[in-house]
């Protein structure tokens, strides 16, 4: 069990280390409200869609969905047209010029909307999910596999809480309408990159 336990450990904090558009934009509310816990909307939001994507692939679903020829295709192709819009919607972001800043503050459903949307609609998030946890995940059965599920859902969570306070901690250190402004450019640019590598990888494919 212990074995398992380590492994989860590791697998998920490769998995979600890396600075991608569901980190950025938890980090960004972070920054962006006033007090950390007016971020914990899109933290818990993010937490249970990593905790949907994690069980769903433990329970053998990993093993159908690479099966499915099509399914890889169609959701790189949502990725695609869906990172390009929420990148240039994102980009066209301002903050607010001689406001207060609880009037940039997200309110509780755009936070839980748009962190479902990077969360469920992003397929690195749920192809590498699917491909790495779920797929070492069957190599376990009864309470071993449950520790190794409830591991990585554990990393997920304590993640985007401190990816939030990280973030309100830079807030604190560099607030103002610049930091804001570079924060969604920053954000708007990851997207576009990862939107181009979705393209990139389809058009490869296609040839």
């Amino acid at each position: 069990m212990v074995t398992a336990i380590v492994k989860a450990f590791f697998l998920s904090l490769g998995l979600i280390l890396p600075l991608g558009v569901q980190n950025t934009f938890v980090m960004t509310q972070g920054a962006l409200h006033r007090r950390w816990a007016r971020a914990l909307p899109a933290v818990i939001t993010a937490g249970i869609c990593d905790t949907i994507l994690t069980t769903v692939s433990v329970t053998g679903m990993s093993l159908v969905v690479l099966k499915i020829p099509w399914f890889k295709t169609g959701l790189s192709w949502v990725g695609v047209f869906f990172l390009s819009y929420m990148g240039w919607a994102t980009w066209r972001s301002e903050p607010s010029q001689g406001a207060s800043a609880a009037d940039d503050e997200w309110p509780l459903r755009r936070q839980v909307l748009f962190a479902a949307s990077v969360s469920l609609l992003n397929p690195h998030a749920i192809l590498d999910t699917v491909a790495v946890i779920g797929t070492t995940a069957l190599q376990y059965s009864g309470g071993v596999r449950l520790a190794y599920t409830l591991t990585s859902i554990a990393v997920s969570w304590v993640w985007f809480v401190s990816l939030a306070a990280a973030g309100r901690l830079l807030g604190l250190a560099a607030s103002g309408l610049n930091m804001m402004r570079w924060l969604n450019r920053i954000s708007a640019l990851i997207m576009w990159v990862v939107a181009a590598q979705f393209l990139y990888s389809l058009l490869v494919k296609a040839k």
